[in-house]
């Protein structure tokens, strides 16, 4: 409980009466934190805080690492620039030594600045104070972030567009040399790897690999490669929407959990340029963004997250995950979110023009290399649009290349109004690729009139390809049953192929091996929105507590697992927005 004593002791606060020092004292939340744990995070809804004890530290998330930016001690307050600006939190504030702070709501606050407007002129004040310099919150956003990587390459090199790709999507900010970039010897800190050696990497602290495998690549930077334990009380394959969603939720519940990633988070919705019907986004928000805050909710809350790894192989019987590498992991359970892959076109010129203009998917890295560039993009629902829109801004002009006689049947009818309203956009219909032509790089598409079958040459400096996904479900048992298109079958769909033993009804989301849980894309079912996927990978971990229960297994923690990032109750509408869209 906050006294009128130490509300007194709050420097803003200090020319308040008794009576408004009580006031205050009642209406404020007293908290008390342990060295590490976050009295806000960045991104939080605005509220005012006032630290009572000990000492907190503003800390900034860029390119994935913390970095500390300041200091708060004892009578300072903390949160007044969104309290000012109505905005969320700017910074993350976590405790640097066990601490008691207080913490005001934006709407108990306005009452108390109402009756005294000197409060409310302090407080906006120290906002002023807090963003202005080069100190500031304005300094900060004025500083580029550092690189962590220089990426040497050739623009149409497969190679450094993989590396580059999938810097991308692990977000982690790189600065790329071609062999025209000014001063590159400069930039690199000196001479650079002869050319047939590049890609090359070089890592701040100095460390340089040629030709690196992506694995490596992660461990120079520090992201997961190898499993910290040995048992998992549930493993989840993939880390796109759905696999995110159960990370989140299993870590927060107490499940000891692992994500198996192949790649980098965010699946293909993480390559999406811009989701404007996500719930809670009324601006729009990128698949990037949606997975970036995902991938750092579930660290946060303890989920231990593996990338560049392939799951080979799982034994059914004994629930053991068999990494590429010899790896062997004990599962408790397993909750399957492997998604789906971009479906490969087989076409004249594909082969060897993939990586040199033509790309399946869209990341936002590839936009300004379309600048001035006319660009096609085959394809006719949400991603094709949403990618058309993003890359309208920097090419000279987008076609898309539709096999139908319209878009209303697969895309979403804001997309197509907005598609309409940009004069650099235009749609050719009933059209299909026939072939695609150029000798370094991309030059030229040939398109098809399926109606009169009349081929068109059309110049192209990129093309981006979204026509569908496939389930990539070889490697899985036998003893899990799929529908003829690879897709796993749970539930009811599965308990009619009769191959269900058990006495008890199967879960929702469980396959033929009780114990395996399929959630997201992978999934047969009729809804392949991220929203719902979201929704399975939550719902996956609400059956994984059921049959543990059933099974007999405690749901603790084991001793030796890290502390979750923060214990706070999990918000269930923010879990659900952290997740990438598509």
């Amino acid at each position: 409980m906050v006294t009128p004593e130490e509300i007194g002791r709050i420097e803003i606060f200090a020319g308040l009466d008794e009576v408004e020092r009580e006031r205050v004292s009642r209406l404020a939340a007293d908290i008390s934190l342990v060295a590490g744990e976050y009295a806000a995070h960045e991104g939080e809804e605005r509220a005012l805080f006032a630290l009572l004890e000990g000492r907190i530290e503003p800390v900034k998330l860029v390119d994935g690492i913390e970095r500390v930016v300041g200091v708060r001690h004892p009578g300072d307050i903390f949160g007044e620039v969104p309290i000012v600006l109505g905005t969320l939190f700017p910074v993350g504030f976590r405790a640097a030594e066990n601490s008691r702070v207080m913490r005001l709501e934006a709407a108990d606050y306005h009452a108390v600045a109402a009756l005294q407007p000197n409060v409310a002129k302090e407080v906006g004040r120290l906002a002023a104070h807090r963003m202005g310099g080069s100190h500031g919150l304005s300094g900060l956003a004025a500083e580029p972030p550092p690189p962590r990587v220089i990426v040497a390459g050739h623009r149409w090199d497969p190679g450094c567009t993989e590396l580059r790709r999938f810097l991308d999507l692990n977000q982690v900010t790189f600065k790329w040399l071609t062999p025209d970039t000014p001063d590159a010897p400069e930039q690199w800190g000196g001479p650079l790897p002869a050319e047939e050696d590049w890609p090359a990497i070089r890592i701040v602290d100095g460390k340089t690999v040629v030709r690196p495998q992506l694995r490596r690549a992660a461990e120079l930077l520090g992201l997961g490669t190898e499993a910290v334990a040995g048992e998992y009380d549930t493993v989840v394959v993939g880390a796109g929407p759905a696999g995110l969603a159960a990370a989140v939720y299993g870590a927060s519940e107490g499940l000891r959990t692992m994500v198996v990633e192949r790649e980098a988070p965010g699946g293909q919705a993480g390559t999406s340029s811009r989701i404007e019907n996500y719930l809670g986004f009324p601006s729009g928000v990128s698949g990037a963004e949606l997975a970036s805050r995902a991938l750092q909710q579930a660290r946060r809350l303890g989920a231990e997250i593996l990338v560049t790894r392939a799951v080979t192989r799982i034994d059914a019987a004994t629930l053991q995950l068999h990494l590429d590498g010899g790896d062997v992991i004990q599962a408790r359970t397993i909750v399957l979110a492997c998604g789906v892959a971009w479906r490969q076109l087989s076409i004249e010129g594909f082969d060897r023009l993939a990586g040199k203009g033509i790309h399946y998917g869209a990341a936002r890295s590839e936009a300004p290399n379309t600048h001035g560039l006319d660009i096609h993009i085959i394809g006719a629902g949400n991603s094709a649009g949403q990618a058309a829109l993003f890359f309208s801004t920097h090419a000279r002009s987008v076609t898309i290349l539709c096999r139908g006689g319209t878009l209303e049947r697969s895309m979403s009818r804001y997309l197509i109004d907005q598609l309409a309203m940009r004069p650099n956009i235009q749609t050719l219909y009933r059209t299909e690729l026939a072939a695609a032509r150029g000798d370094i790089s991309l030059e030229e598409i040939d398109v098809r009139d399926s109606a009169t079958g009349d081929i068109t040459r059309l110049p192209s400096g990129g093309l981006f390809i979204f026509i569908g996904a496939d389930a990539e479900t070889g490697w899985l048992p036998r003893e899990i049953a799929l529908d003829p298109r690879g897709f796993v079958l749970t539930g009811s769909d599965m308990r009619a192929t009769g191959r269900w033993t058990l006495d008890r009804d199967p879960y929702l989301l469980e396959t033929t091996v009780p114990g395996i849980f399929a959630c997201g894309d992978v999934r047969f079912g009729p809804v392949k929105r991220v929203a719902a996927s979201v929704g399975e990978g939550s719902m996956a971990i609400a059956f994984v507590h059921q049959y543990l229960r059933d099974a007999g297994w405690t749901e603790e923690r084991p001793p030796d697992a890290p502390p979750h990032g923060a214990a706070l109750p999990v918000d269930h509408a923010s879990v659900s927005t952290s997740a990438t869209a598509r």
